[in-house]
């Protein structure tokens, strides 16, 4: 009996992103990794050539998404399981930091998320499987001066990924959010 699942992970390029790629490519799954540039998709390829795919896409390019979801599942193979990973940290006091940082902010860490459930959750509810795995953080359950607008957008993930379990366990598909602390992302890509 194959176990191969299809992982589709967002933000692949380093990190946490690239530590779960690797670790789901040595159990032996396909995954496809999302980037933001053409060079960063054949390094990740290279990982281990024939199951490791990746993608140009960049989460805040939402018309993107449908597109690139749909082409995974007809030609890789149907998404078992979504790792929405891509995210990064604005750091300012909330009185200096502009509102445009405040957008930017949740449109990657908030709106891309959900835009990548969404995109999923049509064929992952057609087959009564997947699992959808949140990356929030512990700035989703406690706030630090400095980081308000990332708390936030972390706080509201949280939240999105509990209601959203709730509204997709009769379909057969898992939701997990994945909060953890500050942790160095360097040394977890060692090329």
């Amino acid at each position: 009996m194959n176990n191969q699942k299809v992982f589709l992970i967002t933000g692949v390029s380093s990190g946490l992103g690239r530590a779960f790629a690797s670790a789901a490519l040595s159990a032996g799954h396909l995954v496809v990794g999302t980037l933001r540039e053409e060079n960063a998709c054949k390094n990740f390829e290279s990982e281990k050539p024939g199951f490791s795919k990746g993608i140009v896409l960049d989460v805040t390019d939402f018309d993107a998404i449908n597109p690139a979801v749909a082409e995974i599942e007809q030609t890789i193979g149907p998404i078992s399981v979504l790792v929405n990973n891509a995210g990064y940290g604005h750091e300012g006091v909330i009185e200096e930091s502009p509102l445009s940082e405040l957008r930017r902010q949740f449109d990657v860490n908030v709106f891309g998320a959900v835009a990548m459930i969404k995109a999923v959750l049509p064929f992952m509810r057609k087959r009564r499987a997947g699992h959808i795995i949140n990356i929030t953080s512990m700035g989703g359950y406690i706030t630090l001066p400095g980081i308000g607008y990332y708390c936030g957008s972390k706080f509201a993930l949280e939240a999105i990924s509990e209601t959203l379990s709730k509204e997709v366990r009769e379909f057969g598909i898992r939701v997990s959010a994945i909060a953890p602390g500050q942790f160095r992302t360097e040394g977890l890509d060692d090329r």
